[in-house]
């Protein structure tokens, strides 16, 4: 981790990337305010920029990229890096959202399932193709966020994208919980992913925790626990 690195005599108008290990339940934009916050009304930075370079879901961690200042201009270059993820599925249950945000709605059988049937569906996966988001999503459909339409019980068709997983490994099965490591393309959704692999099971499967390990060149280990990184910019010195 970054955590001894002091950011003293930085020049965040001049342009910083903070890689941040994003808390639990925490929204990406709840990061980029909390930080935001600090720089304005804290360290005397008047009409700063900052934004994330790629979204993490709340019940997910990991590598968030906080560019500040005129690294603001490379967010759409840092957000088209490669992804790397640990996931972990539960096989044989699905819920609306395709991870725990939503309680189970359906279950399946899991007898079936062996490992080679695993390898067998994971390198079905992998590669370039088309992906559905999840309904419970961002994605706007006409001008609305995906959710409200799932919140309101209404059906939709969300365009499906391009992407591309370039590696799935299996790093333990211990029936019902799978645990992955996925390497992919900007744009591709570890939830969606999940409920893909239950249907190549013929079965189901949601995803129970994620943790994003790497973006692009930047990695969780040498990032910064939230808390270290704002208590590092109260040390700076005012402007």
């Amino acid at each position: 981790m970054a955590e001894n690195q002091s950011l003293r005599g930085v020049d965040f108008r001049e342009g910083y990337i903070a890689v941040i290990d994003k808390p639990l339940e925490w929204t990406s934009t709840d990061v980029v305010r909390k930080i935001k916050y600090v720089l304005i009304n804290r360290l005397g930075y008047k009409k700063i920029k900052i934004g994330h370079a790629g979204t993490l879901d709340p019940l997910a961690t990991g590598v968030l990229l906080i560019c500040i200042g005129k690294a603001t201009k490379m967010v759409n270059a840092l957000q088209s890096e490669e992804k790397e993820y640990v996931a972990e599925l539960e096989l044989g249950a699905t819920t609306p959202s395709h991870d725990m945000e939503h309680p189970i709605d359906k279950r399946y059988p899991t007898e079936h399932i062996t490992r080679e049937l695993i390898d067998e569906a994971l390198l079905s996966l992998t590669g370039e193709r088309l992906q559905a988001p999840p309904i419970y999503s961002a994605k706007k459909v006409e001008g609305v966020r995906a959710y409200e339409f799932a919140r309101a019980g209404e059906e939709v068709e969300l365009k499906k994208a391009l992407i591309n997983i370039y590696e799935i490994e299996v790093l333990d099965f211990t029936m019902p919980y799978l645990k992955l490591r996925v390497r992919c393309s900007k744009g591709t959704y570890i939830r969606s992913l999940a409920y893909e692999v239950g249907e190549a099971l013929n079965s189901g499967a949601y995803l129970r925790s994620l943790r994003r390990t790497r973006s692009g060149g930047f990695t969780a280990e040498n990032g910064y626990k939230l808390e270290n990184f704002l208590e590092k910019l109260n040390e700076c010195e005012t402007k």
